[in-house]
Protein backbone atom coordinates (compact mmCIF):
# COMPACT_ATOMS: atom_id res chain seq x y z
CA UNK A 1 0.00 0.00 0.00
CA UNK A 2 1.42 3.39 -0.99
CA UNK A 3 1.39 6.45 1.21
CA UNK A 4 -1.21 8.13 -1.01
CA UNK A 5 -3.73 5.32 -0.54
CA UNK A 6 -3.46 5.72 3.25
CA UNK A 7 -4.13 9.45 3.12
CA UNK A 8 -7.66 10.71 3.59
CA UNK A 9 -9.19 12.75 0.73
CA UNK A 10 -8.74 15.87 2.86
CA UNK A 11 -5.00 15.20 3.11
CA UNK A 12 -4.49 14.75 -0.63
CA UNK A 13 -3.69 17.63 -2.96
CA UNK A 14 -5.14 17.05 -6.44
CA UNK A 15 -3.48 18.59 -9.45
CA UNK A 16 -6.75 20.45 -10.06
CA UNK A 17 -10.12 20.81 -8.42
CA UNK A 18 -12.77 23.50 -8.72
CA UNK A 19 -15.21 22.01 -6.23
CA UNK A 20 -14.94 24.84 -3.70
CA UNK A 21 -15.29 27.49 -6.41
CA UNK A 22 -18.49 25.83 -7.59
CA UNK A 23 -19.86 25.79 -4.05
CA UNK A 24 -19.07 29.48 -3.56
CA UNK A 25 -20.77 30.54 -6.78
CA UNK A 26 -23.58 27.99 -6.87
CA UNK A 27 -26.41 30.43 -6.13
CA UNK A 28 -25.50 32.66 -9.08
CA UNK A 29 -24.89 29.68 -11.35
CA UNK A 30 -28.17 28.04 -10.38
CA UNK A 31 -30.05 31.23 -11.27
CA UNK A 32 -28.52 31.24 -14.76
CA UNK A 33 -29.21 27.53 -15.25
CA UNK A 34 -32.85 28.09 -14.30
CA UNK A 35 -32.93 30.85 -16.91
CA UNK A 36 -31.67 28.39 -19.52
CA UNK A 37 -34.32 25.85 -18.55
CA UNK A 38 -37.12 28.41 -18.57
CA UNK A 39 -36.23 29.74 -22.01
CA UNK A 40 -35.86 26.22 -23.39
CA UNK A 41 -33.08 27.00 -25.88
CA UNK A 42 -29.97 25.00 -25.12
CA UNK A 43 -27.59 25.64 -28.02
CA UNK A 44 -26.11 29.10 -28.54
CA UNK A 45 -28.91 31.37 -27.44
CA UNK A 46 -29.12 34.52 -25.36
CA UNK A 47 -26.41 33.54 -22.89
CA UNK A 48 -24.01 32.53 -25.68
CA UNK A 49 -24.38 35.92 -27.28
CA UNK A 50 -23.96 37.63 -23.92
CA UNK A 51 -20.76 35.65 -23.35
CA UNK A 52 -19.41 36.76 -26.73
CA UNK A 53 -20.12 40.37 -25.82
CA UNK A 54 -18.50 40.03 -22.40
CA UNK A 55 -15.36 38.36 -23.78
CA UNK A 56 -15.10 40.98 -26.54
CA UNK A 57 -15.31 43.74 -23.93
CA UNK A 58 -12.78 42.03 -21.66
CA UNK A 59 -10.19 41.44 -24.38
CA UNK A 60 -10.87 44.46 -26.58
CA UNK A 61 -11.57 42.21 -29.56
CA UNK A 62 -13.84 43.55 -32.28
CA UNK A 63 -15.26 40.03 -32.67
CA UNK A 64 -15.54 37.16 -30.17
CA UNK A 65 -17.05 34.03 -31.71
CA UNK A 66 -18.11 31.22 -29.39
CA UNK A 67 -17.50 27.62 -30.49
CA UNK A 68 -17.64 24.14 -28.99
CA UNK A 69 -14.02 23.86 -27.80
CA UNK A 70 -10.53 25.27 -28.19
CA UNK A 71 -9.48 22.80 -30.88
CA UNK A 72 -12.48 23.68 -33.05
CA UNK A 73 -11.59 27.32 -32.51
CA UNK A 74 -8.09 26.73 -33.94
CA UNK A 75 -9.35 24.76 -36.94
CA UNK A 76 -12.03 27.31 -37.77
CA UNK A 77 -9.64 30.25 -37.30
CA UNK A 78 -7.08 28.70 -39.62
CA UNK A 79 -9.68 28.10 -42.34
CA UNK A 80 -11.32 31.49 -41.86
CA UNK A 81 -7.91 33.16 -42.26
CA UNK A 82 -7.34 31.32 -45.54
CA UNK A 83 -4.89 28.58 -44.52
CA UNK A 84 -5.32 25.37 -46.51
CA UNK A 85 -3.73 22.64 -48.63
CA UNK A 86 -0.19 23.35 -49.76
CA UNK A 87 0.46 25.87 -47.00
CA UNK A 88 2.97 25.62 -44.17
CA UNK A 89 2.28 26.95 -40.69
CA UNK A 90 5.17 27.43 -38.24
CA UNK A 91 4.25 25.97 -34.84
CA UNK A 92 6.35 25.44 -31.68
CA UNK A 93 7.41 21.86 -31.03
CA UNK A 94 6.65 22.14 -27.31
CA UNK A 95 2.89 22.49 -26.99
CA UNK A 96 -0.33 20.50 -26.85
CA UNK A 97 -1.00 18.22 -29.84
CA UNK A 98 -3.97 20.31 -31.03
CA UNK A 99 -1.66 23.16 -32.04
CA UNK A 100 -0.29 20.97 -34.82
CA UNK A 101 -3.29 18.72 -35.49
CA UNK A 102 -5.47 21.76 -36.21
CA UNK A 103 -3.07 22.69 -39.02
CA UNK A 104 -3.32 19.19 -40.45
CA UNK A 105 -7.12 19.27 -40.23
CA UNK A 106 -7.23 22.18 -42.69
CA UNK A 107 -4.89 20.38 -45.11
CA UNK A 108 -1.80 22.44 -44.33
CA UNK A 109 1.55 21.26 -42.91
CA UNK A 110 2.80 22.21 -39.43
CA UNK A 111 6.49 23.11 -39.41
CA UNK A 112 7.79 22.47 -35.91
CA UNK A 113 10.41 24.78 -34.39
CA UNK A 114 12.14 25.14 -31.05
CA UNK A 115 11.15 27.26 -28.06
CA UNK A 116 12.87 29.71 -25.72
CA UNK A 117 14.25 28.14 -22.52
CA UNK A 118 12.13 28.93 -19.49
CA UNK A 119 9.30 30.75 -21.24
CA UNK A 120 8.59 27.74 -23.53
CA UNK A 121 7.33 30.11 -26.22
CA UNK A 122 8.26 29.97 -29.89
CA UNK A 123 11.84 31.06 -30.54
CA UNK A 124 11.65 33.90 -33.11
CA UNK A 125 15.07 32.99 -34.51
CA UNK A 126 13.95 29.39 -35.06
CA UNK A 127 10.77 30.65 -36.72
CA UNK A 128 12.79 32.85 -39.08
CA UNK A 129 15.00 29.91 -40.07
CA UNK A 130 11.93 27.80 -40.89
CA UNK A 131 10.32 30.21 -43.38
CA UNK A 132 10.03 28.87 -46.94
CA UNK A 133 8.17 29.86 -50.08
CA UNK A 134 5.22 27.74 -48.82
CA UNK A 135 4.96 29.39 -45.42
CA UNK A 136 1.52 30.96 -44.98
CA UNK A 137 1.40 31.66 -41.26
CA UNK A 138 3.32 31.81 -38.01
CA UNK A 139 1.31 30.50 -35.06
CA UNK A 140 2.96 30.96 -31.65
CA UNK A 141 1.44 29.45 -28.50
CA UNK A 142 1.16 31.32 -25.20
CA UNK A 143 2.01 28.67 -22.62
CA UNK A 144 1.68 28.33 -18.86
CA UNK A 145 2.07 31.90 -17.63
CA UNK A 146 3.10 34.41 -20.30
CA UNK A 147 2.82 35.42 -23.93
CA UNK A 148 5.32 34.72 -26.66
CA UNK A 149 7.50 37.59 -27.92
CA UNK A 150 4.73 39.00 -30.08
CA UNK A 151 6.51 42.20 -31.08
CA UNK A 152 9.37 40.28 -32.68
CA UNK A 153 7.06 37.69 -34.23
CA UNK A 154 4.76 40.35 -35.66
CA UNK A 155 7.72 42.14 -37.21
CA UNK A 156 8.88 38.83 -38.68
CA UNK A 157 5.44 38.08 -40.12
CA UNK A 158 5.16 41.58 -41.59
CA UNK A 159 8.65 41.35 -43.09
CA UNK A 160 7.71 38.21 -45.02
CA UNK A 161 4.06 38.99 -45.72
CA UNK A 162 2.80 36.14 -43.52
CA UNK A 163 -0.30 35.66 -41.44
CA UNK A 164 0.23 35.89 -37.69
CA UNK A 165 -2.26 33.70 -35.83
CA UNK A 166 -2.16 32.82 -32.12
CA UNK A 167 -2.90 29.67 -30.20
CA UNK A 168 -3.82 31.76 -27.18
CA UNK A 169 -5.90 28.97 -25.63
CA UNK A 170 -4.31 29.62 -22.21
CA UNK A 171 -4.05 33.36 -22.70
CA UNK A 172 -7.15 34.94 -21.20
CA UNK A 173 -6.12 38.05 -19.31
CA UNK A 174 -2.62 38.15 -20.83
CA UNK A 175 -1.74 41.54 -22.29
CA UNK A 176 1.39 42.84 -24.00
CA UNK A 177 1.79 46.45 -25.05
CA UNK A 178 -1.88 47.10 -24.28
CA UNK A 179 -2.97 44.33 -26.68
CA UNK A 180 -4.67 41.18 -25.41
CA UNK A 181 -3.40 37.74 -26.39
CA UNK A 182 -4.95 36.64 -29.67
CA UNK A 183 -5.16 40.12 -31.17
CA UNK A 184 -1.66 40.70 -32.52
CA UNK A 185 -2.47 39.52 -36.03
CA UNK A 186 -5.31 37.83 -37.88
CA UNK A 187 -6.81 36.31 -34.76
CA UNK A 188 -6.43 33.96 -31.84
CA UNK A 189 -8.39 31.53 -29.73
CA UNK A 190 -9.38 30.90 -26.13
CA UNK A 191 -10.04 27.53 -24.54
CA UNK A 192 -12.44 27.22 -21.63
CA UNK A 193 -11.48 23.64 -20.77
CA UNK A 194 -12.32 23.08 -17.06
CA UNK A 195 -8.74 23.51 -15.80
CA UNK A 196 -8.18 26.79 -17.65
CA UNK A 197 -7.98 30.14 -15.88
CA UNK A 198 -11.57 30.70 -17.02
CA UNK A 199 -12.97 27.18 -17.14
CA UNK A 200 -16.34 25.71 -18.07
CA UNK A 201 -17.80 22.47 -16.71
CA UNK A 202 -17.06 20.81 -20.04
CA UNK A 203 -15.65 21.90 -23.38
CA UNK A 204 -16.00 25.42 -24.76
CA UNK A 205 -13.93 27.80 -26.86
CA UNK A 206 -13.80 31.25 -28.44
CA UNK A 207 -12.24 32.85 -31.51
CA UNK A 208 -10.93 36.42 -31.18
CA UNK A 209 -10.30 38.66 -34.18
CA UNK A 210 -10.42 42.27 -35.30
CA UNK A 211 -10.76 41.19 -38.95
CA UNK A 212 -14.35 41.48 -40.22
CA UNK A 213 -13.85 38.97 -43.04
CA UNK A 214 -12.26 36.38 -40.74
CA UNK A 215 -15.11 36.86 -38.25
CA UNK A 216 -17.83 36.45 -40.87
CA UNK A 217 -16.35 33.25 -42.21
CA UNK A 218 -15.70 31.87 -38.72
CA UNK A 219 -19.35 32.39 -37.78
CA UNK A 220 -20.36 30.59 -40.96
CA UNK A 221 -17.96 27.69 -40.46
CA UNK A 222 -19.05 27.03 -36.87
CA UNK A 223 -22.59 26.29 -38.12
CA UNK A 224 -22.10 23.87 -41.03
CA UNK A 225 -21.11 26.67 -43.41
CA UNK A 226 -24.54 28.24 -43.23
CA UNK A 227 -24.99 31.87 -44.23
CA UNK A 228 -24.89 34.01 -41.10
CA UNK A 229 -28.46 35.23 -41.68
CA UNK A 230 -29.66 31.71 -40.81
CA UNK A 231 -31.37 31.30 -44.16
CA UNK A 232 -30.48 27.59 -44.52
CA UNK A 233 -28.23 28.50 -47.43
CA UNK A 234 -24.94 26.63 -47.06
CA UNK A 235 -22.02 28.33 -48.74
CA UNK A 236 -19.28 25.82 -47.84
CA UNK A 237 -18.67 22.76 -45.71
CA UNK A 238 -18.35 23.74 -42.09
CA UNK A 239 -18.65 22.22 -38.62
CA UNK A 240 -21.21 21.71 -35.89
CA UNK A 241 -19.43 23.75 -33.22
CA UNK A 242 -21.95 25.93 -31.44
CA UNK A 243 -21.42 26.65 -27.77
CA UNK A 244 -24.25 25.34 -25.59
CA UNK A 245 -26.16 27.54 -23.17
CA UNK A 246 -25.25 25.56 -20.06
CA UNK A 247 -21.53 26.18 -20.57
CA UNK A 248 -22.29 29.81 -21.40
CA UNK A 249 -24.10 30.09 -18.06
CA UNK A 250 -21.09 28.60 -16.25
CA UNK A 251 -18.63 30.92 -17.97
CA UNK A 252 -20.72 34.04 -17.39
CA UNK A 253 -20.86 33.15 -13.70
CA UNK A 254 -17.13 32.52 -13.49
CA UNK A 255 -16.33 35.75 -15.32
CA UNK A 256 -17.49 37.55 -12.17
CA UNK A 257 -14.56 36.09 -10.20
CA UNK A 258 -11.96 36.00 -13.00
CA UNK A 259 -9.96 39.01 -11.78
CA UNK A 260 -9.87 37.63 -8.24
CA UNK A 261 -8.94 34.17 -9.54
CA UNK A 262 -6.04 35.60 -11.56
CA UNK A 263 -4.84 37.51 -8.49
CA UNK A 264 -5.05 34.37 -6.34
CA UNK A 265 -3.08 32.36 -8.89
CA UNK A 266 -0.36 35.03 -8.80
CA UNK A 267 -0.23 34.84 -4.98
CA UNK A 268 0.16 31.08 -5.09
CA UNK A 269 2.86 31.28 -7.77
CA UNK A 270 4.79 33.80 -5.66
CA UNK A 271 4.54 31.41 -2.71
CA UNK A 272 5.94 28.61 -4.86
CA UNK A 273 8.75 30.92 -6.01
CA UNK A 274 9.71 31.69 -2.42
CA UNK A 275 9.45 28.09 -1.30
CA UNK A 276 11.38 26.51 -4.17
CA UNK A 277 14.00 29.18 -4.94
CA UNK A 278 16.52 27.68 -2.46
CA UNK A 279 16.61 24.52 -4.61
CA UNK A 280 18.12 26.34 -7.61
CA UNK A 281 19.79 25.28 -9.82
CA UNK A 282 18.76 21.67 -9.07
CA UNK A 283 15.16 22.74 -9.60
CA UNK A 284 14.37 25.42 -12.16
CA UNK A 285 11.40 27.56 -11.23
CA UNK A 286 9.56 29.66 -13.85
CA UNK A 287 11.10 32.90 -14.97
CA UNK A 288 9.69 35.70 -17.03
CA UNK A 289 11.13 36.19 -20.49
CA UNK A 290 12.45 39.59 -21.54
CA UNK A 291 9.21 40.15 -23.44
CA UNK A 292 7.21 39.84 -20.23
CA UNK A 293 5.76 42.98 -18.69
CA UNK A 294 3.05 43.90 -16.18
CA UNK A 295 -0.26 42.38 -17.30
CA UNK A 296 1.43 39.82 -19.54
CA UNK A 297 1.72 37.26 -16.77
CA UNK A 298 -1.36 35.20 -15.90
CA UNK A 299 -0.52 32.04 -14.00
CA UNK A 300 -2.27 29.06 -15.55
CA UNK A 301 0.34 26.37 -14.75
CA UNK A 302 3.29 26.50 -12.36
CA UNK A 303 5.93 24.56 -14.26
CA UNK A 304 9.24 23.49 -12.73
CA UNK A 305 12.11 21.49 -14.20
CA UNK A 306 14.13 18.76 -12.50
CA UNK A 307 16.71 16.31 -13.80
CA UNK A 308 14.81 13.70 -11.76
CA UNK A 309 11.35 14.63 -13.01
CA UNK A 310 9.84 11.16 -13.26
CA UNK A 311 11.07 10.11 -9.82
CA UNK A 312 9.78 13.39 -8.38
CA UNK A 313 6.35 12.78 -9.93
CA UNK A 314 6.22 9.31 -8.38
CA UNK A 315 7.37 10.64 -5.00
CA UNK A 316 4.74 13.36 -4.94
CA UNK A 317 2.03 10.90 -6.01
CA UNK A 318 3.01 8.57 -3.18
CA UNK A 319 2.46 11.48 -0.80
CA UNK A 320 -0.93 12.44 -2.22
CA UNK A 321 0.12 15.29 -4.53
CA UNK A 322 -1.13 15.33 -8.11
CA UNK A 323 1.05 16.64 -10.93
CA UNK A 324 0.83 16.90 -14.70
CA UNK A 325 3.70 16.36 -17.12
CA UNK A 326 3.69 19.11 -19.76
CA UNK A 327 4.62 17.58 -22.22
CA UNK A 328 6.11 14.08 -22.05
CA UNK A 329 7.39 14.34 -25.62
CA UNK A 330 7.80 17.20 -28.09
CA UNK A 331 5.58 17.22 -31.16
CA UNK A 332 8.53 16.09 -33.27
CA UNK A 333 8.28 12.72 -31.48
CA UNK A 334 4.53 12.23 -31.85
CA UNK A 335 3.71 9.16 -34.01
CA UNK A 336 0.83 10.91 -35.75
CA UNK A 337 3.20 13.63 -36.96
CA UNK A 338 6.02 11.32 -38.04
CA UNK A 339 4.98 11.18 -41.74
CA UNK A 340 5.34 14.95 -42.18
CA UNK A 341 7.45 15.68 -45.27
CA UNK A 342 10.55 17.80 -45.23
CA UNK A 343 13.54 18.03 -42.92
CA UNK A 344 12.88 18.53 -39.25
CA UNK A 345 14.36 21.56 -37.55
CA UNK A 346 16.44 20.88 -34.41
CA UNK A 347 14.44 21.35 -31.19
CA UNK A 348 16.93 20.71 -28.33
CA UNK A 349 15.15 23.03 -25.87
CA UNK A 350 11.81 21.32 -26.45
CA UNK A 351 13.41 17.91 -26.09
CA UNK A 352 15.06 18.86 -22.81
CA UNK A 353 11.85 20.34 -21.40
CA UNK A 354 9.93 17.18 -22.28
CA UNK A 355 12.33 15.21 -20.06
CA UNK A 356 12.50 17.69 -17.17
CA UNK A 357 9.28 19.71 -16.84
CA UNK A 358 6.31 19.04 -14.57
CA UNK A 359 3.34 21.15 -13.51
CA UNK A 360 2.54 21.53 -9.81
CA UNK A 361 -0.98 22.19 -8.45
CA UNK A 362 -2.07 25.79 -9.09
CA UNK A 363 -5.72 26.89 -8.92
CA UNK A 364 -7.79 29.30 -6.82
CA UNK A 365 -9.11 26.58 -4.49
CA UNK A 366 -5.55 25.69 -3.43
CA UNK A 367 -4.59 26.86 0.07
CA UNK A 368 -1.33 28.41 1.23
CA UNK A 369 -0.75 25.42 3.49
CA UNK A 370 -1.11 23.07 0.55
CA UNK A 371 1.48 25.02 -1.45
CA UNK A 372 3.81 24.89 1.53
CA UNK A 373 3.26 21.13 1.74
CA UNK A 374 4.13 20.65 -1.94
CA UNK A 375 7.29 22.76 -1.52
CA UNK A 376 8.26 20.75 1.56
CA UNK A 377 7.90 17.48 -0.36
CA UNK A 378 9.95 18.77 -3.32
CA UNK A 379 12.70 19.78 -0.89
CA UNK A 380 12.53 16.45 0.93
CA UNK A 381 12.72 14.50 -2.35
CA UNK A 382 15.87 16.25 -3.51
CA UNK A 383 17.44 16.03 -0.06
CA UNK A 384 16.91 12.26 -0.03
CA UNK A 385 18.59 12.06 -3.45
CA UNK A 386 21.79 13.63 -2.16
Amino acid sequence: MTASTRLSPAEQIPFFTGAESIRRTWAALEARLREVASVGRFTFGTLGRELEERIAALTGAKHAIAVGNGTDALIILLRAAGVGPGDEVIVPAYTFFASASAVLHVGAEPVLVDVVPGSYAMDPAAARAAITERTKAIMPVHLFSQMADMRTLRDLADEHGLLLLEDSAEGIGMVMGGRHAGLWGGGGVLSFFPTKTLGALGDAGMILTDDDAVAERARRLRSHGQAVDGSYEYLELGYNSRLDEIQSAVLLTRLETLAADIERRAELAARYDEGLAPLAPVVRIPFMAKAAEPGNTVWYVYLIESDHRDQLVAYLAAHGVGTEVYYPRPLTEQPALAPLPGARHPVPVAEAASRRAVGLPLYPDLTNDQVDRVCELVHRFHKELS
